[in-house]
């Protein structure tokens, strides 16, 4: 359950923290005071959508901590399932801090977080009812929901989706198959032209830089042959120069004969001997590469074309040389496809007629679980209104078959007679906002039975509601907050007298500036403030003696 509630820079509250208690605890206060500032307050924690007019006038940030204490087994395996594991299990501290620039930072447990987890968290942590969830009730739409968490129904619409999802996917490619035949030819013929062409080409890893490179040869053949040539002259000479290689063997002669002379000159003899030999070795390397240059004019018209060929292949198909064949391959497994398209019809009909057939039972089976729920759900909604000072009313579940969707084949929609000799009849066109009130809170007393949800909380759930009807409401809140704790704003007095903790809402203006306090109320501070709710500004003896006797009555019950 919610056990602490800080709130800082948030409109109107500069500082407040609010500890909740276990049973029903009842918000109170003038229009204005900021009770809904304290709805919004956890709507933030629960990760719902705020804005940086939330933030306090001059204030950077905002910030929303509330703790949980002793929270459920589904709390703690979604927190498992997130990976936010915590030693202390029963306690849970979640904390969203919203800037004046609008962007916002959630914890859990003092580790960051995104909004979505802290909202995936949350859910199964509160559940608030405020006005507008009222009025979700003239929306058809949303009353398959209430008979679904009703029944706990969770798996059979699981199974039901799974198989809705298989059956509209191979709807749409059998849509596709079917489609458009000429454009499958079309296909066929383009697609045989390309993979006949890129097949022809024959790509070769890495072939257009060992084609340039062997291009940049042969276009100078004759100029390396040249240089080639020359350097082999001047090293070995010809029939009438002598070359550098004759020299260097006179100069080795000589030094060769010196060395005999004088040891001293053996090193020296040592190293030009190996200088003429490794000439001589480079002369004939120089010669062998000579006469390894050809000039192929033809080889090189050859390179230009396959050139041309890869370059304009590349252009046309988007993409570098290398992955041509990649592409060769993926075209013609498209185009076996295609050409495989009678077989693969037929399989691909037989699969969708199967899926098909999956997806009806599985609807079938939830439309019939549906059904036998609705009874019981419309019956307990209808038995908890008559207690809500309702006695006459009738609830029927009407559906109606459609096509397949989401959430089965079964349209769902509440009709209501709250008056004997009026037919059941849908509940935007004859439910007046008290009436409204009441069925929601009836709808939301029954599936607090199977939710397994802590904290329950009512934002003026008694709108359009006065006397004995408010009356019932809250002893109806009250029977609920013994299985659940319960959080209600309200402007009843019947209702806040049922309370086992009552705080005020309160504002005050100090230095120009406004400033709105949650205050606990004692049994005597409880007893002005109900007076003032029957009696207004002007508190009676009356009124007063009116609210003890309210509190005194409730603390029977």
């Amino acid at each position: 359950m919610l056990t602490t509630l800080y709130i800082e820079n948030i409109a109107v509250i500069e500082k407040t923290s609010i500890d909740f208690s276990q049973g029903l605890n009842v918000l109170t206060g003038e229009t204005g005071a900021g009770k809904s500032i304290i709805i919004d307050s956890i709507n933030a924690i629960m990760g719902q959508r705020t804005s940086k007019e939330l933030v306090r006038t001059g204030a950077k940030t905002a910030l929303v901590t509330a703790q949980f204490d002793d929270v459920n087994d589904t709390v703690k395996a979604k927190l498992a399932e997130l990976g936010y594991n915590n030693e202390d299990d029963d306690t849970l501290i979640l904390q969203r801090t919203i800037s004046a620039t609008g962007k916002s930072s959630c914890k859990i447990n003092a580790r960051p977080a995104s909004v979505t987890v802290l909202k995936e968290v949350a859910k199964n942590l509160i559940n608030i009812h405020g006005q507008h969830e009222s009025y979700e009730l003239f929306s058809p739409d949303t009353h398959i929901d209430y008979i679904d968490s009703f029944g706990e129904l969770k798996n059979e619409l699981e199974d039901y989706r799974e198989k809705y999802k298989k059956y509209k996917a191979l709807k749409k490619q059998l849509n596709e198959a079917n489609s458009d035949e000429s454009a499958r030819l079309h296909e066929i013929d383009l697609l045989t032209y390309q993979t006949t062409e890129l097949f022809n080409a024959d790509v070769q890893p890495d072939e257009i830089e060992h084609l340039e490179n062997e291009r940049i040869i042969l276009m100078n053949s004759e100029k390396i042959f040249t240089l080639l040539n020359d350097s082999r002259e001047l090293l070995d000479g010809d029939e009438r120069t002598a070359g550098g290689i004759e020299a260097v063997e006179s100069a080795m002669n000589y030094i060769q004969r010196a060395a005999s002379l004088n040891a001293d000159y053996e090193s020296i003899s040592e190293s030009i001997t190996d200088v003429y030999y490794n000439l001589r070795d480079c002369i004939e390397s120089i010669s062998d590469a000579a006469d390894s240059v050809e000039s192929d004019p033809q080889r090189l018209e050859e390179i230009d074309e396959r050139l041309d060929l890869l370059n304009r292949l590349t252009r046309k198909y988007g993409c570098e040389c290398n992955e041509l064949p990649a592409l060769a391959e993926k075209m013609q497994t498209r185009l076996e496809e295609l050409l495989s398209y009678d077989k693969n019809r037929d399989q691909l009909e037989a699969d969708y007629k199967e899926s098909e057939y999956n997806a009806r039972v599985s609807a079938q089976k939830l439309s019939s679980i549906r059904k036998k729920t609705a009874k019981v759900f419309s019956e307990r909604v209808r038995e908890e209104m008559s207690f809500l000072n309702m006695p006459n009313v009738q609830i029927v579940t009407q559906f109606e078959n459609t096509d397949f969707y989401e959430k089965g084949t079964d349209k769902v929609e509440f009709l209501i007679s709250a008056n004997p000799g009026e037919p059941p009849r849908p509940v935007a066109k004859i439910a007046s906002g008290g009436e409204l009130s009441r069925m929601m809170l009836a709808i939301k007393t029954v599936l607090a039975s199977t939710e397994d949800i802590d904290t329950l909380i009512f934002d003026e759930v008694d709108t359009g509601i006065s006397g004995s009807a408010a009356q019932k409401v809250g002893l109806k809140l009250k029977e609920v907050s013994k299985s659940s704790q319960v959080l209600c704003v309200t402007h009843q007095a019947q209702l806040a007298a049922l309370a086992d903790a009552h705080y005020l809402i309160s504002k005050q203006v100090e230095d120009g500036r406004t400033f709105t306090q949650v205050k606990l109320l004692d049994f005597d501070g409880r007893k002005h403030e109900l007076a003032r709710i029957i009696g207004g500004v002007n508190i009676t003896d009356a009124a007063l003696a009116h609210a003890e006797s309210m509190l005194k009555e409730s603390e029977i019950l």
